[in-house]
């Protein structure tokens, strides 16, 4: 035996409002968790989550009064809500048709001209062709860069700076040599050897 079943989102919204138009009547939310599912086959447990649906949608309204809320729908009203509904989504419709169809003629134009044609193959043949010999040109100029007179002045600038550096160092280590010399009697081959000092030590001039 198949199981039953269950009624649908749109199905328990439809049996509500039946209740609504048949009684005629205003409701509190305990009064329709007891009648709907008796009579609409709804269960009461999904009573509330439909209700707010459709007093979301402006199908039933709903007051206040003291510490309770009632519920009520007229026909008339709800008839006006599905069709307001209904013209907010026919809206959506078209807006969507009309995205499609522009898309569509977006793809359309820019598919023209690039039908394989034997044109086109060697037009792309000549493209490929071009951009080889770009990067080919390119590869040429960075090996000459250093032609550059920008470039060879950058260089004369940063051997100056290393050579003026070097003999910094030089000269340091060379009042080192005289420090130690002066304070511990060392020779100066002893210096050398000890720290590792070429015998040839010289500025760059």
């Amino acid at each position: 035996q198949s199981k039953k079943k269950g009624l649908s989102f749109e199905e328990k919204r439809a049996r509500m409002m039946e209740i609504f138009f048949e009684t005629k009547d205003v409701f509190q939310l305990k009064d329709l968790e007891k009648i709907a599912p008796k009579e609409k086959g709804i269960t009461s447990m999904s009573v509330k989550e439909i209700l707010q649906s459709l007093v979301d949608d402006g199908m039933v309204d709903t007051d206040r009064i003291g510490t309770s809320n009632y519920f009520w729908a007229f026909p008339s009203k709800a008839l006006h809500a599905r069709k307001r509904k209904l013209e907010e989504l026919e809206s959506q419709f078209a807006e969507s048709s009309q995205k499609k169809e522009a898309l569509q003629k977006s793809i359309e134009k820019s598919k023209i001209g690039r039908e394989d044609t034997a044109e086109r193959a060697a037009l792309l043949k000549e493209l490929a062709a071009l951009r080889q010999k770009k990067e080919q040109l390119k590869t040429e100029i960075d090996k000459y860069r250093e032609c550059d007179p920008d470039v060879v002045e950058e260089m004369r600038q940063t051997n100056q700076v290393a050579k003026e550096a070097a003999n910094r160092w030089t000269d340091n280590i060379f009042s080192i040599k005289s420090w130690a010399k002066r304070k511990f009697g060392f020779e100066e081959s002893r210096i050398d050897k000890g720290f590792g000092i070429p015998e040839d030590l010289d500025y760059i001039d």
